[in-house]
């Protein structure tokens, strides 16, 4: 039937289609609505207003993550700077120091900022465990490919037609009640063999007159099939299986191969992680020792220029030499010089201390920072809270001792050790793997598919009755109704554009990966010549400068004799204390030197953990976090009741 509109008509049709979307509209709360303001505070200082809808609407509740319970951290003042107040201090040794770093650290810090680096940056203890749990590329995630899958689907249909054909239904007009019912079962194994379990159930109720049973009647058919699918080229095999997954594409591989060597690179940069701060712990607590030592050094030289001061005033006063005012002069100004320094060498200036990747990679030792600030830095760096209780001590003499390296051995020992290598190694193997699963997507996709089939057809379901096609379910288990199909299936694109670019790239990658280990290996050996080099030279500065600093203090016991006969002047006393000062705290710079370039050897090598006595091993997990986990798992899987409140987007931590 054909129906002509005028535009009047098609204009009243719009309009009824507008208010009945305009209605639909308002009834599910999309209506325009007076907006009103409303306040939040992300902070106690911070009030932001902005407009918004009024809750006669249904909205969802976004709230604001500053305000959450977090972990509680340590807020305790600094202390004051007063010389004359008594001090706890409390000895720590290296050893000590790097337990307490592993024991309480989650974040795998430097020493430089946390907060100015990306989340993604920043390595953490959770990072082998995220890899491996990884919804996408992790290994549990490309074992569920091979999972065995279970779905059913069920339809309802309602016919009334009228056809042009008076076979069909009564006189042309066919009423029908359609139902069907599928249940499958289905399964991929490792040589990409899939294997399907089906049953199908239909209920056809209708009023055809050529009804077995009758007009209008109804009938029950059931299917139980098996199905096999063989891949014979692409997709074929244990190997492509676990490297690609069963369903890999060019581009696109997960297998379970892939997924654990992306968890062994992890790990491999987990471990270079730990390293970095082992070695940040030494490099904090080395730092810390020096800011100690030189601190000393600068008290002394105090003292020193004070008795030169009490004994040239003294001198004043009994008028025994001419111009004394200005030696007292001179001595009062090195005096308060050292007094100076001294105060910076307690306290400390914010500057950058030493830490990884400064001038070599383990780091090279950098001027003093201070003892407050330096021991700061080492409990940032372990863990403990930044203010607060005792004072660390470093209680750890440096060793001063020629030491020997066998360079065959200690190459060797880097080029296998180091984690960056082990990690490269990794990525070498995986766009190996890559490469192979490549190649075999080249192949066309031939599969051989066979099927099995028992049929079943009855007036119903199920019935007590021995009557011929009483029951579906009895003639599906009599067996007299069977079939099976067998054949082969192909398809290929023409000219496998994408499967070749996919090769090409993985050969590429794979030469720019082996050209970056070898570069990697040159750095290795180029740092760990430098380390050998640098521990040499260092014990030989130490040497030097603990003869210079004996010399320096022999001159001083000299002059103060001469000076006791009257036969010196307080110029050279004076000066031969800034040379004691000097030698003094470059001798403890130079020790410090040579424990920070031993330790980059150990670091170069990749052996630093072992000489810190820290292993790495998977284990149980914790009761903490059994509980943790015990817990996580409660919420998620506690429903939300969407009938008295709206989703909440954002509460509480993120944890």
């Amino acid at each position: 039937m054909t129906t002509c509109h005028t535009a009047t008509d098609r204009l009243h049709w719009r309009r009824c289609v507008s208010c009945v979307l305009v209605g639909v509209m308002a009834a599910s709360g999309c209506r325009s609505v007076k907006k009103e303001p409303c306040t939040f505070y992300d902070s106690a200082a911070a009030q932001v207003t902005y407009e918004a809808p009024a809750a006669t609407a249904s909205q969802l509740t976004l709230e604001s993550p500053v305000v959450c319970s977090e972990d509680d951290i340590d807020m305790a003042e600094p202390s004051a700077l007063d010389p004359n107040a008594p001090i706890d201090y409390q000895d720590l040794t290296l050893e000590e120091a790097i337990q307490h770093a592993l024991q309480n650290t989650r974040v795998l810090r430097d020493m430089g900022g946390v907060i100015t680096t990306p989340d993604a940056l920043v390595a953490s203890v959770y990072d082998p465990a995220m890899q491996y749990s990884d919804p996408l590329t992790g290994e549990e995630a490309a074992l569920s490919a091979f999972d065995a899958t279970f779905a059913a689907n069920a339809y309802f249909e309602k016919v009334d037609r009228e056809y042009n054909n008076t076979f069909i239904g009564r006189g042309g007009q066919l009423i029908q009640d359609l139902g069907n019912a599928r249940a499958e079962l289905r399964k991929t194994t490792a040589t990409g063999t899939q294997v399907f379990m089906r049953h199908l159930l239909e209920s056809d109720f209708n009023n055809n007159v050529g009804n077995r049973f009758g007009s209008p009647s109804q009938s029950f058919g059931a299917l139980l099939e098996g199905e096999i699918r063989q891949p014979l080229l692409q997709g074929a095999g244990v190997q492509f299986n676990r490297i690609a997954g069963p369903n890999g594409q060019p581009g696109q591989l997960n297998g379970v191969l892939l997924a654990r060597t992306r968890t062994d690179i992890s790990l491999a940069q987990f471990e270079a992680s730990v390293r970095d701060l082992v070695s940040n712990v030494e490099n904090a607590y080395w730092d810390l020792y020096f800011a100690y030592r030189d601190l000393d050094a600068k008290k002394r030289a105090r003292d020193f220029a004070l008795e030169t001061y009490q004994s040239v005033a003294v001198r004043a006063g009994y008028g025994d030499e001419e111009g004394t005012n200005e030696k007292i002069g001179q001595a009062l100004e090195q005096y308060w010089r050292y007094e100076s320094e001294v105060l910076n060498a307690q306290t400390g200036r914010p500057v950058e201390g030493t830490r990884t990747g400064w001038g070599s990679s383990g780091g090279t030792s950098r001027s003093p920072v201070g003892v407050r600030l330096a021991e700061r830095r080492l409990r940032l760096i372990i863990g403990m809270p930044i203010n607060g209780g005792a004072v660390l001590r470093p209680s750890t003499e440096p060793l001063v001792a020629p030491v020997s390296f066998d360079w065959n051995r200690l190459a060797g020992t880097a080029v296998e050790a180091r984690p960056e290598l082990r990690a490269q190694r990794w990525r070498i193997k995986q766009l190996e793997m890559e490469l192979l699963a490549g190649r075999n997507l080249l192949l066309p996709d031939l599969d051989v598919v066979g099927r099995y089939r028992w049929r079943g057809f009855g007036e119903d379901l199920m019935s007590q009755s021995n009557q011929p096609f009483s029951s579906a379910y009895g003639d599906l288990t009599s067996g007299d109704y069977q079939e099976w199909q067998l054949g082969v299936e192909m398809e290929v694109p023409l000219g496998f554009r994408r499967a070749h670019t996919a090769v090409r790239n993985a050969e590429h990658s794979l030469a720019r990966s082996r050209a970056i280990l070898k570069e990697q290996k040159r750095d290795v050996v180029f740092g760990l010549s430098n380390a050998i080099a640098d521990a040499q030279r260092s014990f030989s500065v130490v040497q030097a400068q603990y003869n210079r600093f004996q010399a320096a203090e022999r001159q001083i016991e000299a002059l103060s004799r001469l000076e006791e006969a009257g036969e010196t002047s307080v110029d050279l006393k004076l000066e031969a204390q800034r040379r004691v000062l000097d030698t003094e705290i470059l001798y403890h710079q130079a020790t410090v030197d040579y424990m920070l370039a031993l330790r980059n050897v150990y670091y170069e090598t990749g052996t630093l953990l072992d000489y810190n006595n820290v292993f790495l091993a998977e284990g149980p997990s914790p009761a903490g976090a059994v509980r943790d986990a015990i817990d996580l798992s409660q919420r998620r899987t506690k429903p939300l009741d969407y009938t008295r409140r709206d989703a909440v987007i954002s509460a509480g931590p993120a944890l």
